[in-house]
Parts: structure tokens; sequence; C-alpha cells
């Protein structure tokens, strides 16, 4: 059973957090399918490893590329690889996870395929990627896949799609999207200001996310517009 206490509070924001809305979505959906990733793990693209304590496993291992845009100062890597091939043995992994890390890969479709090659058969991977998000971590931000895109991708490169989710519906994605700019662009010109930033940012996120739960409750749910792919796969 996964620890909270061992995810960093980033991961689990509370409600004056400007990723409140997604960030809680992408953590309920991981520990929704932990039981399906067990055994010896690799994380692709790991960073510095968040969700490790969502998941009960034997080995976990984190892989990740160092390029531009993110900085991978204290962050907890194992391995890094070149960008077309991952340094592992093939069969040598039990399960795959990877979380909002697809959007960065220029050449997805061949690191799908190393995916699969480094995973036992019948090993299982779970993903998450954005699907309504601003440019981040630029310039390492190639993409952004819709649940039909995805699916055909990891078909393509030889999985079988087990589960596929959207997460969250066109409410939360245009509250959160409102969230995003109000911190990116508004209060990004009081930081010299720092106790007025942090009161305007602090107190406006709380707002805003209350009434974003409000809104998602009260209005129809659509998801022709949302935040995230989650896809739970299995190797063919």
């Amino acid at each position: 059973m996964s620890s909270l206490a061992a995810i960093p509070p980033g991961f689990q924001p509370g409600i004056s957090s400007p990723l409140y809305l997604t960030r809680r979505l992408l953590l309920d959906g991981f520990r929704r399918h932990a039981d399906a990733i067990r055994g010896r793990v690799l994380d692709f693209g790991c960073g510095a490893k968040p969700y490790r304590a969502v998941f009960t496993c034997s080995e976990y291992i984190g892989v990740d590329y160092e390029g531009q845009g993110h900085s991978h100062k204290e962050e907890q890597i194992d391995f890094f690889y070149d960008g077309n091939s991952l340094p592992f043995d093939d069969a040598g992994f039990d399960a795959v996870f990877s979380s909002e890390v697809f959007e960065h890969v220029f050449n997805l479709p061949h690191m799908l395929l190393e995916i699969n090659r480094v995973l036992k058969p019948g090993g299982k991977l779970l993903i998450s990627c954005p699907f309504a998000i601003c440019e981040h971590e630029q310039p390492n931000d190639f993409a952004r896949y819709t649940s039909f895109a995805i699916r055909h991708l990891l078909e393509q490169a030889r999985f079988k799609v087990l589960v596929q989710e959207k997460l969250g519906d066109a409410q939360t994605a245009l509250w959160q999207m409102r969230i995003t700019y109000w911190n990116l662009h508004v209060v990004e010109k009081l930081r010299h200001i720092p106790m007025v930033r942090t009161v305007a940012r602090v107190g406006f996120n709380a707002v805003m996310n209350v009434l974003a739960k409000g809104s998602i409750a009260l209005l129809p749910s659509r998801q022709d517009l949302y935040l995230n792919n989650l896809v739970l796969a299995e190797k063919q």
C-alpha cells in the first residue's frame, strides 16, 4: 500500500497550489493502478522519482535524458540515456512507469520500442502525458497527444492497451489554464514585492481551485478537452 507521507508535497499539493487540480488527478490515477506495477520497475524520465512511494516493488530504477530545458540538480537519477537507446538488457524489467515525460521525447515511436524491448513478456507499462498544458521545459517540448494518438503509438510499439483514461474534463482544463496563466504572467510581475506576491498567489490559487471544484460539480462534464492521458498497457 502506498505511503502518501513519502510523496513530495509538490506532487500531492494543497488547495493553494497552482497545480492542485492536475497533480491530484495524476496521483489518484497512479494509486488506482499501482498494483500492476510490481517487481523490478523502471521509471522512464524519472527526475526526482516523486511517485516512487506509490508502488510496491522489489527494485526501482530511474533513467532520464540530460538535455536542455530541465535541470537535474539534486534529482535521483540512476542512469542517463543518450536519446536513442536505453542502457539495459532485453526483458530486464517487470514494469515501466512514466509520468508527464512523453511530450518531451522527440522520437517517441522509437523510444516506445526501446521500452518494449527492456520489458519482460507480459510486463506492464503505466504512463501519463498531458493533453491541455502550456509549453514548458523549453525547448524540449515537442508534442501533445490525443487519446487516439497515444493508443495508436502504443499499439504500433507492440503494446496492448488494458486501461485508458482521460483525467479531468473541459471545465477542469479551462480552470487549470486560467490558474496557470495567473501564476506565470501576473504573479511573476510582483516578484520584486515578495509579501504581496505570496499573498496574491496563495489567495488567488485557493479561491480559484475552490471555484473550479464547484464549477466542475455543477456544469456538464465533457471530455473532448481534458488535462491528461493515463494508460495502463501490457507488452504483447
